[in-house]
């Protein structure tokens, strides 16, 4: 019999993880790491499925049968060439008969095969649970051009407890955002991505996040995170406006100028009409600097207002003419100071705003 375990159990547990759902039950979302390993295709599932409605269960189960017989041995080989010390999890959509099955078939071919109670149904449960888990989170603040992203990789370099849900997402979080990115997850599947991160992190320790609005790209931050989120003091990293510049034209210098246009294009109601056209027009010349500036009124724009909306404290930190790596130790080094004076992650703490006060770093 297979070990019948636990989702905390089955993804601490060794082996692959074979998801024999169907292909579009898979794409749709999956447990991170896991391999699609479907007992039927999307066709042959809605026809047993049909069959269950109209007919019943016995006819259904005959007919699962009839369908998965020729691929028996097929199955077998391949669950051999992807797990060569013959050590296997399987799941399907909630514990049934799928993963009963193919659990079965790898046992008697010698395999050793553990399955996860409640299948994916019951590991969506536990995403949801993990994602409400309250935890001490620092938001990395900044206005478009900043270096935000990079500054986040250079603080995970330098130790620092880090979830980057711009790459879990695939994407820069702008109407550009997608540029030169891999396609991005279903939304689902960002919550279980994130959720794998989240139980990862320590509690006890900061986890510094980058300042986000609630959808990335096509994907929707989880609530229970995007809250936490929302309530958790921010560090403001600044620079010049013409360095912000540079930094765009070197992320974006090499991008293709038909996206470019169609990532302005998509702009033009917030943009302006005629701005949104001398945009697309210095992109089609090549001249990409003052199609930033451009761009950078409405982003600008946008990020103050946000950041007027977070009644939380907020520090600024200039960090103009420093790398990302001098910009990670000296957001450390302040960090450090904040905590020693039991400011960091004090969510009601009245100080004054940023951009209508003189508050200075301390650094």
């Amino acid at each position: 019999m297979p070990n019948l375990l636990t989702t905390v159990e089955f993804l601490s547990s060794s082996g692959v993880v074979l998801d024999v759902r169907s292909p579009a039950e898979y794409e749709q979302g999956h447990i991170p790491g896991s391999v699609s390993f479907p007992l039927f295709t999307d066709a042959e599932r809605a026809e047993v499925g049909t069959c269950y409605k109209q007919q019943g269960r016995s006819q259904a189960v005959e007919l699962g049968l009839a369908i998965a017989a020729p691929k028996l041995t097929q199955f077998v080989q391949q669950a051999k060439q992807l797990a060569p010390d013959l050590t296997l999890r399987i799941h399907c959509w909630r514990g049934g008969m799928r993963s009963g099955s193919m659990a079965w078939l790898m046992e008697t071919a010698g395999f050793q095969v553990s399955v996860l109670d409640q299948g994916y149904k019951g590991f969506r449960h536990w995403v949801r649970e993990t994602l409400a888990i309250p935890k001490p989170i620092l938001t990395l603040g900044g206005m478009t051009g900043t270096g935000k992203t990079a500054v986040l990789h250079a603080l995970a370099d330098q130790g620092e407890q880090v979830l980057d849900l711009e790459a879990l997402a695939n994407h820069r979080g702008s109407s550009y955002g997608g540029l030169g990115l891999p396609p991005q997850p279903s939304t689902e599947q960002f919550e279980n991505l994130i959720a794998i991160a989240w139980a990862k992190l320590d509690a006890t320790r900061p986890i510094w996040i980058e300042a986000e609005s609630r959808m990335v790209g096509t994907c929707r931050v989880p609530n229970e995170l995007f809250e936490q989120m929302m309530a958790a003091t921010v560090l403001q990293i600044e620079r010049s406006r013409p360095e912000r510049i540079a930094l765009l034209q070197e992320v974006y210098g090499s991008a293709d100028r038909g996206e470019l246009v169609i990532a302005t294009d998509r702009l033009q109601r917030r943009l302006g009409g005629q701005n949104a056209k001398r945009a697309i027009a210095f992109i089609q010349q090549g001249n990409l600097e003052p199609a930033i500036e451009i761009v950078l009124d409405y982003y600008d724009k946008t990020y103050l207002y946000d950041l007027q909306r977070r009644n939380v404290p907020i520090y600024p930190i200039n960090v103009e003419e420093l790398s990302a790596t001098e910009a990670a130790a000296k957001l450390i080094k302040q960090s450090n100071h904040l905590s020693s004076e039991n400011l960091l992650l004090s969510q009601h703490l009245a100080i004054p705003h940023p951009l209508t006060s003189n508050l200075k770093s301390s650094i």
